[in-house]
């Protein structure tokens, strides 16, 4: 798959409005994590008791929290690690997703029913449920909650690899590629993954704004990032005991958590408007 293919539907997403707006909040969060050192001049981990729990103010855009560290300072660090599990977990399980789906799909038989079999087992379960249990059989923490958001996901990417795969590999210039006396895989390679790719990746960005939840959900539960890393779900999680004392713990991270989703929602609702999936499938 060429440069100019795999960016011509990005530029059409970002030509829409609803594409524009979502890729700029994006970018901005994405800036806005890589260079939090340079943005608050606060620590997100020292702790100032004196501080605690003033409300959104001059010195404290989004005020404090139960132990008096800068929310906004959190907010901002807690984006680097929301991120960063979410989108490595994610880019990990579509990996392995097509690697899996693909050989299931090309070589069929025992391979498939047994690729087929585990996916189907791990595919009846809800996504929290099996991050649940694989965090705690691994253990809290980022390392944890990365695997078991990736094992999560990991039956979506394969089931809709091996469907794609099955549906061009029977097309003409696959079969003239065999008979040419091209391998199994060169063909894979070549001609069935980059044409499968689109909708994978598509489903990959919409599957990350749900990871980021989900990795929000553990960190409400105190599986996910320990302290005194930031978590947008650990804040939360803290600023629940507090709701009417300081709604704006729990408030601010929240709206970081939903206002990503909805831009990676709505930055991938343009890129599927923007693709051409159909004759993406048939070009070789």
């Amino acid at each position: 798959m060429s440069l100019r293919r795999t960016l011509g539907p990005v530029r059409s997403a970002l030509a829409t409005r609803k594409g524009a707006l979502a890729g700029l909040w994006l970018a901005l969060v994405v800036v806005v994590a890589v260079l939090a050192p340079l943005l608050t001049p606060y620590a997100y981990d020292i702790q100032s008791l004196p501080d605690a729990f003033r409300p959104p103010a001059a010195t404290h855009w989004l005020g404090t929290d139960e132990f008096g560290r800068d929310l906004l300072t959190r907010i901002i660090y807690g984006a680097r690690t929301s991120l960063s599990v979410s989108v490595v977990s994610i880019a990990v399980s579509v990996l392995a997703g097509m690697i899996l789906g693909a050989a299931a799909g090309y070589f069929g038989g025992r391979l498939d029913q047994a690729v087929t079999v585990v996916v189907d087992l791990t595919w009846s379960f809800p996504e929290i449920l099996v991050a649940l249990i694989l965090v705690a059989i691994i253990g809290p923490g980022v390392t944890g909650t990365m695997v078991a958001i990736g094992v999560a996901y990991l039956a979506q990417f394969t089931r809709l690899t091996r469907a794609q795969i099955m549906t061009i590999r029977s097309e003409t210039y696959i079969e003239a590629a065999r008979s040419l006396g091209a391998s199994d895989g060169f063909i894979l390679a070549r001609h069935l993954l980059p044409n499968a790719l689109g909708p994978v990746l598509i489903a990959g960005m919409l599957a990350t704004g749900d990871a980021i939840i989900l990795e929000a959900t553990l960190g409400f539960f105190g599986l996910g990032a320990q302290p005194p890393l930031p978590s947008w779900g650990a804040m939360m999680s803290s600023g629940s005991g507090l709701l009417f004392k300081a709604p704006w713990i729990i408030l601010f991270p929240g709206l970081a958590v939903a206002t990503t989703v909805i831009a990676i929602n709505l930055f991938g609702d343009a890129l599927i408007h923007a693709l051409d999936i159909k004759t993406r499938l048939r070009e070789a």
